[in-house]
């Protein structure tokens, strides 16, 4: 598979980007919770990721030239590189957004179809990532891994706040909304 081949797959990332914005974003706006927020914010690190994932594989593809004798494949680091600079963004703001509501705690509204719309975007970005995963290690595109371990990154993340707003209902502990997401 050439890389203009391997670019319908980065679009298929940004398409579960959009899906999951959208969906943590109603979860985030039902419940209020600070992780729930900042699990919306990484999906749009996520957008940002599969946007350059697509640049790099298109310049990827292009054939070589006077200037790149052997191609443009070299492109794809670019793109892996920027997935692991946009991971480290994400998890800082997480942590401010979360430090401000360690300051200001307050009550969870609710959760329980909060909780429901954001494992749906997780259940999307799972399988979004297994897809990118196979293919990039098939393919041998450092770009769809890249991402596929971002996505798989924001699963993760994900899980975890789930569990801690879950934690907050069940106990009433406001405070551990934003200790999860600092944690995670």
């Amino acid at each position: 598979m050439t890389p203009a081949s391997l670019r319908r797959y980065a679009w298929l990332s940004i398409a579960a980007a959009c899906a999951t914005i959208l969906l943590k974003g109603v979860a985030w706006w039902l419940t209020g919770s600070v992780g729930l927020l900042s699990d919306a914010l990484e999906s749009l690190v996520n957008l940002a990721g599969a946007v350059m994932a697509l640049a790099m594989l298109t310049l990827a593809a292009r054939p070589a030239d006077e200037n790149h004798a052997y191609g443009h494949g070299k492109a794809e680091y670019f793109s892996s590189a920027f997935e692991g600079f946009l991971i480290l963004v994400a998890a800082v703001s997480i942590g401010v957004a979360a430090v401000e509501r360690l300051h200001n705690p307050r009550p969870l509204e609710a959760v329980g179809p909060g909780l429901a719309i954001s494992l749906v975007a997780g259940l999307v970005n799972f399988a979004t990532a297994r897809v990118l995963l196979g293919v990039g290690r098939r393919y041998r595109s450092i770009t769809l891994e890249a991402d596929g371990h971002h996505l798989m990154t924001d699963v993760w993340t994900s899980v975890g706040v789930i569990v801690g707003v879950a934690g907050v209902a069940v106990t009433g502990w406001n405070v551990l909304d934003p200790l999860i997401a600092l944690l995670v």
